[in-house]
């Protein structure tokens, strides 16, 4: 049976715990800010990393993404991509230095439809549209399956500025990593 004191220390305890994991969830979103290179998306935290990145460290990464944003909003996916962007650029990684491309297939086709198309296929803006022109601005390549657009019924005068139409995915990923290109999966 336990004490009033040994209660009492669990009470306090509990609360202490408590309102450690209250003020650690208050302080998450909180913790992060826009980006130097994309400051309209992919916001980052700052992070005392035991993982330095060496000066002139050049990164060649590719990403893969199948999965559609719901429709009207932006995709998470597509948003790491600026955050990755950011956080190296913020953490000393020269921006000629990042070279990143997205090989994009299955249902993820339409979130790189133009307005137009988008509009007519799901009757409301693709949300997506100004982050894709940020990337491709800062130099992402983004390339999309030639195979998931002819399913879909997408043709390369449906996409948005910028986009380019691979014979297919896997094409893509095996000529990126002819490039030395690392492949991160979502």
């Amino acid at each position: 049976m336990k004490t009033p004191l040994s209660l009492a220390i669990s009470l306090i305890c509990s609360l202490v715990i408590g309102l450690n994991i209250f003020t650690a969830a208050q302080a998450g979103a909180d913790a992060f800010h826009a980006g130097p290179l994309i400051p309209d998306f992919g916001k980052i935290a700052a992070i005392d990393s035991d993982m330095p990145i060496p000066e002139g460290t050049v990164f060649k990464v590719s990403f893969d993404l199948a999965k559609q944003a719901e429709p009207g909003e932006v995709s998470r996916h597509i948003g790491s991509i600026a955050r990755f962007l950011n956080m190296h650029v913020e953490n000393g990684v020269d921006p000629k230095d990042l070279h990143v491309a997205i090989v994009v297939h299955g249902s993820a086709v339409k979130d790189f439809l133009n307005a137009k198309t988008y509009a007519a296929t799901l009757d409301i803006d693709n949300a997506n549209a100004g982050l894709v022109k940020a990337l491709i601005d800062n130099g992402v390549e983004i390339i999309l399956c030639g195979q998931s657009a002819a399913y879909h019924d997408v043709n390369k005068g449906d996409l948005l500025p910028g986009v380019k139409m691979a014979l297919s995915a896997m094409t893509a990923h095996a000529l990126l990593q002819q490039r030395d290109y690392t492949l991160n999966p979502f």
